[in-house]
């Protein structure tokens, strides 16, 4: 009786057996601030926008395109040409960037080459998206010119060591007893790959693509080089493919333009 109340008003013992350092207590707190400053500042941020726009956004700004002749303001061209460049670019990028991943991790033996690709891989995820923009505008603005394509297909380079890396330590997560054991059954390595590997890391393909669409709605430098700023309406599905071939602005070029077409027209 009396050792267990000697025990109760004992310190309480860390796991390594040795009691809490108050360095270590100042640390966790100081942790938790920084976690509480970081979320505040974001919470702010996203309130401030929607406190200053809340009025302005409604479903004719939404849906109409700006005209000077009819005397609207609106986004819908640049939401249509945001969906068709993150379209476009994924239907390109994910394809390769999972192809890529799936041959460099069982496919192809370790070595010079392998270790080359990755290093390329990492480099090209470094660049600044500028450049990207200046290399697109040089390949492939010199044939379409500006358009949606163009600026898809810069995006397409941009975003495929991203998907490919995340493809890539996906599938590293996956057992290696998963593989032994499907091609011990006698399966052909596509089928193990098809039916056990990529359902098994497709929650890691599915965070690559998610950070993929992120980077290309946010990205602004590169689509400025190669995509343009036109943000007309098509009449119809039929007009699509021209669409593709035409200038086309998205929300965050919109959103670039902005401030410099409001002091234009405040000093006019």
């Amino acid at each position: 009786m009396h050792n267990n109340e000697e025990n109760q008003s004992a310190p309480a013992l860390s796991v390594l057996g040795k009691k809490p350092r108050i360095g270590d207590t100042i640390l966790l707190a100081l942790i938790y601030i920084c976690a509480f400053f970081a979320v505040a500042l974001i919470a702010g941020i996203i309130l401030y926008v929607a406190y200053r726009g809340i009025g302005v956004v409604n479903w004719t700004f939404l849906t109409t395109a700006p005209s000077f002749r009819k005397g609207t303001v609106g986004i819908a061209g640049n939401i249509i040409n945001t969906l068709l460049v993150v379209a476009l670019t994924l239907v390109i990028a994910t394809p390769v960037g999972v192809g890529s991943a799936i041959y460099l991790n069982e496919y192809a033996k370790e070595g010079r080459f392998t270790k080359i690709v990755e290093f390329t891989t990492e480099t090209l995820s470094g660049i600044p998206s500028i450049i990207y923009g200046l290399f697109g505008y040089m390949l492939f603005g010199s044939i379409w010119g500006y358009c949606i394509l163009t600026g898809s297909l810069t995006l397409t380079i941009m975003v495929l060591p991203l998907i490919t890396r995340n493809t890539q330590e996906a599938l590293k997560t996956v057992p290696s007893s998963y593989r032994t054991g499907t091609l011990g059954m006698g399966a052909t390595k596509w089928y193990m790959i098809r039916t056990v590997l990529l359902p098994s890391a497709m929650p890691g393909i599915v965070t690559g693509v998610i950070l993929a669409i992120g980077r290309i709605v946010g990205e602004s430098a590169a689509l400025l080089f190669t995509g343009g700023s036109d943000n007309s309406l098509i009449n119809s599905i039929t007009d699509l493919p021209g669409k593709l071939l035409s200038s086309g602005g998205t929300l965050t070029i919109a959103l670039y333009l902005c401030p410099s077409e409001i002091h234009q027209a405040s000093e006019g």
